[in-house]
């Protein structure tokens, strides 16, 4: 993610044209309002993450960004916005709604309609734009819900909130395809806690929501790695399908669950063993569901060419 400003990178009295100006080049044309003669510290970033903007706001000093009819008229491109809230709160406003946002907290909001975003503490915020036609709920049921807070502890919330503000961490270090993928993945996942706010989960195309289904039923068996019961029947009942229905979305990914399990469970084996550590092999395998220590070396030697020992002694920092 590209440093584009610092404030105290300038003179004081340069701070404040300056914010506004950046502001309007990475976020589009706003109204910044900022108290006269309030010191302005703060910073932001703009990446991109495939066809989705991101951009990190840190700000110290109590300010408004005001989206107004004029400024529409000039300048109306079709993006729907995510702010996100990494830390402090904020006030999002708009066709008279208004959400107050705390820290893990996001909502979505039409940057083609007027808008306030304010806050009066110091804050970080995560904010992505990308193209209305992306989102897969159409913008008449989008619509009623801009400026209402998503609920971020449960649901397909719950997972949005976190993948939200892990890649805009680390955006930079994906590759372009991946970058790609995972830009479908959040606008998946966006899209589908709106719908769900909206009690309407049933207009979602069907392939956004097997997406949004297979990245729960994901983070749900990276949740229990390390019970060795985990099993279909589980995982299934914990995300509200059928046994049978949780098969078909493995095989539409060129797996199975068991599969699927097995290699992540293997990689996280590998990940520890790399780490070096005086810790028992068969502790590690046992820490992510394979207690056998006999069945977890057979495993990752048919994995990785040689046993778990091995490839950590081969593996030590000298």
């Amino acid at each position: 993610m590209a440093m584009l400003f610092r404030t105290s990178d300038l003179p004081a009295k340069e701070r404040h044209q300056t914010w506004r100006s950046i502001v309007c080049d990475v976020l589009g044309p706003l109204d910044t309002r900022i108290a006269p003669g309030a010191p302005l510290r703060g910073e932001i970033e703009l990446g991109r993450l495939g066809p989705m903007s991101v951009g990190r706001v840190r700000a110290s000093t109590p300010h408004s960004m005001h989206r107004t009819p004029g400024l529409i008229r000039r300048d109306d491109p079709d993006l729907y916005r995510v702010v996100l809230v990494v830390s402090g709160g904020v006030r999002l406003e708009q066709d008279g709604r208004q959400a107050r946002l705390g820290a893990g907290e996001f909502a979505i909001y039409d940057f083609g309609r007027p808008y306030e975003l304010a806050y009066d503490a110091s804050v970080r915020l995560a904010v992505f734009s990308f193209p209305r036609d992306l989102l897969a709920l159409p913008e008449g049921r989008v619509a009623p819900f801009t400026a209402m807070p998503i609920d971020s502890g449960s649901g397909t919330g719950a997972l949005a909130a976190p993948l939200l503000r892990r890649v805009a961490d680390d955006h930079a270090t994906y590759r372009p395809d991946s970058a790609a993928r995972l830009a479908t993945v959040a606008m998946d996942l966006i899209g589908t806690a709106v719908a769900e706010r909206a009690g309407r989960t049933d207009e979602l195309p069907d392939d956004a929501r097997r997406r949004a289904l297979l990245t729960q039923v994901h983070a749900f068996i990276e949740q229990r790695l390390g019970d060795p019961e985990l099993d279909p029947a589980t995982i299934a009942a914990a995300c509200h399908i059928s046994v049978r229905y949780l098969h078909r979305l493995f095989e539409s990914e060129g797996t199975t669950v068991a599969a699927w399990i097995r290699r992540r469970r293997l990689e996280r084996c590998r990940a520890d063993l790399l780490a070096g550590g005086a810790e028992p092999v068969s502790a590690v395998g046992a820490r992510w569901g394979l207690p056998d220590s006999a069945h977890f070396s057979r495993l990752f030697r048919r994995t990785y060419g040689v046993p778990p020992a091995e490839f950590r002694r081969a593996n030590a920092v000298r």
